[in-house]
C-alpha cells in the first residue's frame, strides 16, 4: 500500500451504507442502492485506494460489490466474526455502525483481505444449494416432529410439510443439475471431481458453490478454508493436542459425507489411510477428519491440474 493511499472501511445494513476512510478519518453515510453507490463512487473518484472492505451481510453487499467492481475499485468481502474478534482485541467493546465502519477499515489496513471477484453463475449456484441445504433440514425437523408427535392434527401436518418439502428438495436439485450443466466451466469440474470416490452430485455441487478456490490456492490454505487443517497447541513445555478450527461448515458437512463413502470404498486410499491412522490408536473422528483433509487437497489438485481420479 502507497503511503498516500487509503483504506475504506463499510458497514452494510438493508437500507444504509456507513464508510469511514484511512488514514484521512472521513466518515459518511449514503443509501444501500444505486444512487448510494454512485455518490460513494464519485467520492473516491481520484484517490488513490488500497482496498474497499465490507463484511458479508447475507445478500445486502451484492449490489455494492458489483458496483466497486465495475468502477474498477479493488473491493474484498471480509468474515463478520474475524472483524469482531479483531475489534475485541484492538479493546474496542463499543458498537455501532459508525464505529463498526471504522473497525473494518481498520483491520483491511492491518491485515490486507484477499479481494473479491463477483461471479453471477457461482452466486446463483450457491443461492441453490443452499436452499437444497436449508430444505434438507426442515424435512429432518419435520420428520422428527411427525415421529414424537402425541396430536394426531400435528402429526398429520408434519406429514404434509414432509411431501411439500421433498417435492421442493426435487426441483432445487433439479435446477442445481441443470446450472451446472449449462455452464461449460462447471460442467467441465463437475465431471473431473465426480470421478473421485465418495462424491457425488450434492458433494460435487457444494464444492463447486460454496468453495470457488478449489483449485486456485495451495494445500494448507485450502484444508483452512474448509475447516480440516490442524492448529498447534502449544506453550513452552506443553505440546497440547492439535485441533481444527474455523471454515465452511456447509463445505465440511459434504466433505464429510464423501468421506464416509471414500472409506467405504476397497482398495481406495482413503479407506486406507483411515485404516492405518486407527490401526495406530487414533479416533475414529479424528480419522474421518484425516481422511477429509486428503480427501480435499486430492481435489484441490485434480481441478488444479485439470485432471481426473487416478486409483493408486
Amino acid at each position: 500500500m502507497t503511503q498516500d493511499a487509503v483504506v475504506v472501511g463499510i458497514d452494510v445494513s438493508k437500507d444504509t451504507l456507513d464508510v469511514a476512510l484511512l488514514p484521512t478519518g472521513e466518515s459518511f453515510s449514503t443509501p444501500n442502492k444505486g444512487k448510494g453507490w454512485g455518490k460513494l463512487v464519485r467520492r473516491l473518484a481520484g484517490r488513490v485506494v488500497a482496498v474497499v472492505a465490507f463484511e458479508a451481510t447475507g445478500g445486502y453487499e451484492r449490489g455494492l460489490l458489483k458496483a466497486l467492481n465495475a468502477a474498477r475499485l479493488p473491493a474484498a468481502r471480509v468474515n463478520p466474526s474475524r472483524v469482531r474478534d479483531f475489534a475485541k482485541a484492538c479493546g474496542t467493546l463499543a458498537k455501532n455502525d459508525r464505529l463498526d465502519a471504522r473497525m473494518i477499515a481498520r483491520f483491511a489496513a492491518s491485515l490486507p483481505p484477499r479481494l473479491t471477484q463477483p461471479d453471477p453463475v457461482i452466486e446463483a449456484l450457491a443461492e441453490l444449494v443452499n436452499t437444497r441445504h436449508q430444505l434438507t433440514e426442515e424435512i429432518t425437523r419435520a420428520t422428527n416432529q411427525a415421529e414424537h408427535a402425541v396430536s394426531a392434527l400435528v402429526g398429520r401436518m408434519a406429514r404434509r410439510r414432509i411431501r411439500s418439502l421433498k417435492a421442493d428438495l426435487q426441483l432445487i436439485e433439479r435446477e442445481i443439475a441443470k446450472a451446472i450443466a449449462a455452464d461449460p466451466r462447471l460442467a467441465s469440474k463437475d465431471a473431473l471431481l465426480r470421478t473421485a470416490p465418495g462424491v457425488g452430485p450434492v458433494t460435487s455441487a457444494t464444492l463447486l458453490a460454496l468453495l470457488p478456490e478449489l483449485g486456485q490456492l495451495a494445500n494448507r490454505p485450502i484444508a483452512s478454508l474448509v475447516g480440516v487443517a490442524p492448529f498447534d497447541h502449544d506453550s513452552g513445555k506443553l505440546k497440547g493436542q492439535r485441533c481444527i478450527w474455523g471454515g465452511r461448515q456447509s463445505v465440511r458437512d459434504a466433505l464429510y459425507m464423501a468421506a464416509l463413502g471414500a472409506i467405504r470404498a476397497r482398495q481406495s486410499i482413503f479407506r486406507a489411510c483411515y485404516l492405518r491412522l486407527v490401526a495406530k490408536g487414533k479416533k475414529p473422528k479424528v480419522a474421518i477428519v484425516a481422511v477429509i483433509r486428503k480427501l480435499v487437497t486430492t481435489l484441490n489438485a485434480m481441478i488444479r491440474d485439470q485432471s481426473a481420479w487416478k486409483p493408486a
